[in-house]
């Protein structure tokens, strides 16, 4: 990867920040990495969390009491997508589908398949949404 593609696809703080003990740095990640937990942090922040830009994040909370009937998960795909599109324009989002094999657990598992669009390079992610967190069920 040269590095007109990496300038591309940025640096950040690792997430959650780690501190590096031998320079006393922040954690750094780039590239792909960079991506990914870009996405985590897309995901996992409700919209109007963050006071200055509220409307950054996806609404999952608005779907935790819903069944996983075809019109919820369609609403959630469309969702996630446009909560990608919108918030990540580094990626092209090719497919979103969801895993129920851990349902009874409280976790729909959500498959995220893009292309990395500088790179061309096409990649996947599993998000874990957890529907039961912090319940005693």
């Amino acid at each position: 990867m040269d590095d007109s593609t990496k300038t591309f696809l940025g640096n950040g703080w690792a997430f959650p920040p780690a501190f590096e003990m031998d320079s006393k740095w922040v954690a750094m990640v780039s590239a792909e990495e960079d991506i990914q937990q870009s996405i985590r942090i897309i995901l996992g922040t409700i919209p109007s969390e963050r006071v200055m830009d509220p409307k950054f994040g996806c609404d999952l909370l608005s779907f935790v009491f819903e069944t996983d009937d075809p019109t919820y998960l369609t609403l959630l795909r469309d969702t996630i997508s446009d909560s990608l599109l919108y918030y990540e324009p580094r990626i092209k989002v090719k497919e979103i589908r969801f895993g129920k094999e851990k349902l009874q657990e409280g976790i729909l598992l959500i498959y995220i398949d893009y292309t990395v669009i500088i790179t061309n390079s096409r990649t996947n992610m599993v998000y874990p949404y957890y529907f039961k967190e912090g319940t005693n069920l």
